[in-house]
């Protein structure tokens, strides 16, 4: 077996393997997007979209890091548009199947982007909306911390947490928020290799960017390797006229680079010799070289130079985090490097049989592993075997699930908020000896206190890598709250930064998968900036990261803070959200229910669980006296029940959801002077309730005869002349939906404007949400005598 670990290795058979691997990953790669486009064209006759050259100027970072560098430990977020390197390099470790590639873009095959959920091959972040995947690592890494430091990492070794980034990533502003969050937790083993090939979607990119990046990397503690000239060059750089060479390659606009290595080694030349003139060394250093000689000299860049980049990467002895800024050429390798267009450019039939004869691949063994190549078969076999990367078998870890305890509301003492019920219930999670309770992560993006977890961290306090203790306390000040941090500690305080949540929520939501310990997170934030970390949380929830989150508090029940911090559309989003079960209770036992089946529901395997997002409120409401059994458990959790069950000639049914509760349960009082059996349907998750209803119509669709839904059995005990009045502080639609169910005549009272400042009554009234309100609707909806108010 080949040594793939000494830097001895790399002078001989090593250089050898690792060259012919680094020209088959750069062939599949670029045959996998042209057999999608022209082998196995799309059906509608679009194009799926290149990425050759974006995969090709990675090709060689990418092979020295999976079969050079990379351990079993390592966890890679692969920069979204390399994703055919990537299937590539899979492909030859026998993780991928040929099947897949042959599909790349298309149903069931390789999918576009590296995707944990969709892909074959065992991919360990996915990417996709830019940045997210690279600021990714820096929270998974402070959750291998967060695993190490509670005494759970076992004999495992730690691993780097590596991102593959393009460098016009790097103008997504979560990249910043994360580097920043990163810097004040002491990040470590994170390394960051920024694909520098100057090439964006659009254009190519302006000079200066890189001191920008690196002046970045610097300021928030990361040590920086710059990998900017390959050892042609630098071996050039020693001869006689050398230095002039190397300053001109310094002054070079990105652009005028590009230009000149697509047109190639002849105009190479000529702008050469315009610019430097004859300067006797220069010309003698530049005449030593054929065209062909000038053009590989010209481009050969750090990022291409494979036993720079492995003595590079091999150099890091350290876990501080590392940024490598490797220079690359977007299109190395193929016809239309340089190009300024290339990013969805594709080779055409011509281009690709011509290239074809250039890498000697016989029309017919497109996919076979060793041709092409100048090695014996046998020996790519046994070094490919030899990977350390692949040596620990499957990577996707997984931890057993964690019993759930009872989870028991308080008793009932007068107006209560679900919000502080919230709280409530966690800090009797923290005062218990459930195992559960250990392995509770809470975060929060500088809003613990006003989201009621004080009591919580109160008991299990924050996490820190070094114990730090309360020096109000220590100073005798009096405080409401004692928070000691250490490395027990369970609370991962965060700055004020949504996306960072949702990225530390996705990296502890799968710490059971990445480091083979379950943690189960629990977020809070308030609920209108829920928006602002919403790609953050799709992602989370596209990896099946499982978390709770608390959004509070919500509505324009929030009154007096204005419309700034008034949630409308939330309810909308976690109907909409795969992969997240929504809800939004009114009173605190229905929030301990959901809370208890929410436990179980973030540890179930596979298509039984998911992530939870609890939509809370800061207003009290009188706590119902009654008994919590199993089916009205169970209705909860399902979303809804009867408040008031209906009777048989009910004519008017009121449905509501959340803190409205009080005016729909007055409204139903008075409605029952004027109107026959009226009833209050309490929906504690529309999100559920619609989830239901949708598999049992696609199902009765498809020919079977499933049982009713939860929401069918709910409203078929209504007559059909029935009126639904729907209330929610929120959106209508989250509600109005109902009424298709059975067909009932619906009236659906909401907000969809901006809200303001002022009291709760004040803006129920203003927005149709009161008592009055929904008697009117009520009014409107159903024949009777005139209803007062």
């Amino acid at each position: 077996m080949l040594d793939t670990t000494s830097h001895a290795g790399m002078a001989g058979q090593e250089a050898r393997m690792l060259a012919e691997v680094e020209r088959k990953v750069l062939w599949l790669s670029a045959w996998m997007i042209h057999h999608a486009n022209h082998v196995r064209p799309n059906e509608d006759g679009l194009k799926v979209g290149g990425h050759q050259a974006s995969s090709a100027s990675m090709a060689t970072i990418m092979t020295a890091l999976y079969f050079g560098v990379l351990r079993p430990e390592d966890r890679v977020a692969v920069k979204p548009h390399a994703s055919p390197v990537f299937h590539a390099i899979q492909y030859l470790l026998g993780n991928q199947t040929r099947t897949q590639l042959e599909r790349f873009r298309a149903l069931g095959g390789a999918q576009s982007y590296p995707s944990r959920t969709k892909d074959a091959d065992d991919v360990d972040f996915s990417t996709g909306s830019v940045g997210l995947g690279a600021a990714q690592t820096i929270f998974a890494s402070l959750v291998q911390d967060y695993v190490r430091l509670h005494g759970w990492g076992g004999t495992r070794p730690e691993g780097r947490m590596i991102a593959l980034v393009g460098d016009a990533e790097m103008d997504e502003g979560n990249i910043y928020e994360a580097l920043l969050e990163g810097s004040r937790h002491g990040l470590r083993n994170t390394w960051w290799v920024i694909d520098y090939n100057r090439q964006s979607l659009d254009a190519v990119i302006g000079e200066g960017v890189n001191d920008k990046i690196l002046g970045t990397f610097a300021t928030m503690g990361w040590d920086v390797v710059v990998l900017k000239y390959g050892r042609l060059q630098q071996a050039a750089f020693a001869e006689p006229g050398g230095e002039a060479l190397r300053a001109w390659i310094d002054a070079c606009p990105n652009a005028l680079y590009s230009a000149l290595t697509f047109r190639g080694g002849a105009a190479w030349r000529r702008r050469l010799e315009d610019d430097l003139g004859d300067q006797g060394d220069v010309s003698a250093l530049l005449a030593r070289r054929s065209d062909a000689e000038l053009a590989a000299l010209m481009t050969n860049l750090g990022g291409h130079d494979l036993g720079m980049l492995l003595d590079a990467f091999r150099g890091i002895d350290h876990d501080r985090p590392v940024c490598f800024l490797a220079y690359t050429i977007k299109g190395m390798g193929l016809p239309l490097a340089g190009h300024k267009d290339n990013h969805a450019g594709l080779l055409n039939p011509q281009q690709m049989e011509a290239w074809r004869a250039t890498m000697g691949i016989r029309p017919g063994h497109e996919w076979d592993i060793a041709e092409g190549l100048r090695i014996d078969a046998a020996d790519l076999r046994r070094f490919l075997a030899g990977a350390r990367f692949n040596a620990g078998g499957p990577r996707r870890l997984s931890a057993p699930a964690l019993p759930v305890p009872e989870i028991v509301a308080p008793e009932a003492q007068g107006a209560v908020s679900t919000q502080a019920g919230f709280g409530q219930l966690l800090h009797a999670l923290a005062k218990g000896d459930a195992p559960i309770a250990d392995r509770i992560v809470t975060t929060s993006p500088d809003v613990t206190v006003s989201t009621n977890l004080g009591g919580w961290v109160g008991r299990r306090g924050l996490f820190a890598r070094d114990p730090r203790r309360d020096l109000f306390r220590d100073e005798k000040i009096p405080s409401a709250f004692r928070w000691d941090a250490g490395p027990a500690g369970q609370h991962m305080e965060l700055g004020i930064a949504e996306m960072n949540l949702f990225l530390m929520l996705s990296a502890l939501g799968l710490s059971d998968s990445l480091f083979g310990q379950r943690l189960i997170p629990v977020g809070t934030l308030y609920d209108p900036f829920v928006c602002r970390g919403l790609d953050a949380m799709n992602y989370a929830c596209y990896q099946d990261a499982r978390f709770i989150l608390a959004g509070t508090p919500s509505g324009i029940t929030l009154a007096p803070e204005g419309g700034a911090h008034q949630s409308i559309n939330t309810p909308l989003i976690g109907m909409a959200q795969p992969g997240l079960s929504s809800f939004e209770p009114a009173f605190v036992d229905e929030l301990a229910a959901i809370l208890g089946w929410s436990l179980g529901h973030v540890q179930a395997p596979g298509d039984q669980g998911g992530s939870v997002y609890l939509r809370l409120s800061t207003r009290a409401l009188e706590q119902p006296r009654r008994a919590m059994t199993p089916a009205l458990a169970e209705d909860i959790v399902q979303g809804g029940y009867w408040m008031r069950a209906p009777g048989p000639n009910c004519a008017v049914a009121i449905v509501y959801a959340g803190a409205v509760a009080p005016e729909a349960i007055a409204a139903a009082g008075l409605l029952a002077e004027h109107r026959r059996d009226v009833a209050v349907l309490a929906v504690t998750s529309a999100d559920r309730l619609f989830s239901g209803w949708r598999t049992a119509e696609a199902a009765r669709m498809d020919g079977d005869d499933p049982a009713p839904s939860h929401v069918e059995r709910l409203l078929r005990s209504l007559p059909r002349h029935c009126c639904l009045v729907t209330v929610t502080d929120a959106h209508p639609t989250a509600l109005a939906w109902l009424g298709s169910v059975e067909g009932h005549r619906t009236k659906a009272l909401g907000v969809d404007r901006f809200g303001q400042s002022g009291t709760i009554s004040e803006l129920y009234g203003a927005y149709g949400l009161d008592t009055a309100a929904i008697l009117r609707a009520a009014q409107a909806g159903s024949p009777g005598r005139r209803l007062a108010g």
